[in-house]
């Protein structure tokens, strides 16, 4: 009883506001249905590495399993890279391919990456800013990879940003939709047509785009190839058992196991700071401004297009795959029931993925040395 005693004298107030950050994380995930494969594992293990002397994390001597699991797993970037496999044998880039012009708005919603760098300079160093900024690509392989790369002094709280805004993207990307756009704007309607797409140009894509991707952002090459090696699993048509590996076991794997160990970096003493909270604050800008840039884009089309564009789509341009693109075709659907606008939301949505990996290539490219 006495050694219980002794341990209780160990806790502190900001091991219990983690232990609130950790039960808000549970409930997003549980009752809103929020990302639940992330959010739960990290809502747990926030409450996990914060007991007092918690053998979850190394304390002295003494290893904790995921403190060796972040070390084995996410240090060495290993984690987001298989992760990238299964999430890229998730993705049907048909609608994409049907028609190409649709990556133009995956491109122009990275703006919020570039935009935050500017703001994140201000008040962190260079690495730091440039490891924030990419919490804008809205995915959170990309994030943990950038900022384990420049070797970022906030990578926690990086990783709980670019999640955790994942998850909220439904939450936080209506208004801003809204405030950008018509009710008009929002009732275009866009015709789809199913074009066929060989087996060959599918096969070929996700190779000629791991190239391309090389040349243009030599260090994007193990973020875009694993992503694009996943795809060509799916579409090679000869590893369908493999396929269906990636996309179910092996992504839900790999995601509870990166969950659980992010949490590892949302101990009281590192978390709970005010760089913390700036970090967050412009993770949100990152998001927010990503999402405007695409609309904005779209918008500046209709200005010489005849055939105009639902400028909605736009914001599927975020690589938050498929929540952005389902929040764009349910906007569309709130506002005319019969307007249908997954198949250009979703081909925005892929392209989206592909950018944001590029996107953080080309960061790397600039500040690492």
């Amino acid at each position: 009883m006495e050694v219980l005693y002794q341990n209780l004298l160990n806790l502190d107030i900001k091991m219990v506001i983690m232990w609130l950050i950790g039960g808000v994380l549970i409930y997003l995930a549980i009752k809103k249905d929020m990302e639940p494969t992330l959010l739960l594992p990290m809502g747990f293990g926030a409450i996990l590495v914060n007991l007092p002397l918690s053998g979850a994390v190394t304390q002295g001597l003494e290893e904790g399993p995921l403190s060796i699991l972040y070390s084995a797993g996410i240090a060495n970037e290993l984690f987001p890279l298989i992760l990238f496999i299964g999430i890229g044998a998730m993705i049907d880039f048909g609608p994409l391919l049907s028609n190409p012009v649709l990556m133009l708005f995956g491109a122009a919603a990275q703006f919020g990456i570039f935009f935050t760098l500017c703001m994140a300079s201000m008040f962190f160093d260079l690495n730091d800013a440039a490891s924030i900024a990419i919490i804008g690509a809205a995915d959170g392989p990309t994030s943990i990879v950038v900022g384990q790369k420049l070797q970022s002094n906030y990578i926690g709280a990086i990783m709980v940003a670019a999640y955790s805004y994942m998850a909220l993207v439904p939450i936080i990307q209506p208004p801003i939709i809204k405030l950008l756009t018509t009710k008009n704007e929002r009732k275009i309607r866009m015709e789809y047509t199913q074009k066929p797409v060989s087996k060959t140009t599918r096969i070929l894509f996700p190779i000629c785009i791991t190239i391309i991707a090389g040349l243009i952002a030599p260090a994007s090459v193990a973020l875009v190839g694993f992503l694009m090696f996943g795809n060509l699993i799916r579409e090679c048509g000869v590893l369908d058992s493999l396929s269906e590996t990636a996309q179910k076991v092996l992504a839900n794997l790999v995601t509870i196991f990166l969950g659980i160990t992010i949490a590892s970096q949302m101990q009281a003493d590192k978390f709970l700071q005010v760089d913390t909270l700036l970090i967050l604050g412009l993770g949100l800008v990152a998001f927010i401004f990503d999402t405007a840039g695409g609309v904005v884009f779209a918008k500046i089309l209709n200005l010489f297009l005849k055939k105009k564009i639902n400028p909605m789509i736009g914001a599927a341009g975020i690589s938050a795959f498929p929540m952005s693109g389902r929040v764009v075709h349910k906007l569309a659907l709130k506002e005319d029931p019969t307007n249908f606008l997954l198949m250009q939301a979703t081909g925005v949505n892929v392209s989206g993925q592909i950018a944001s990996v590029i996107a953080g290539g080309l960061i790397l490219n600039f500040f690492l040395h």
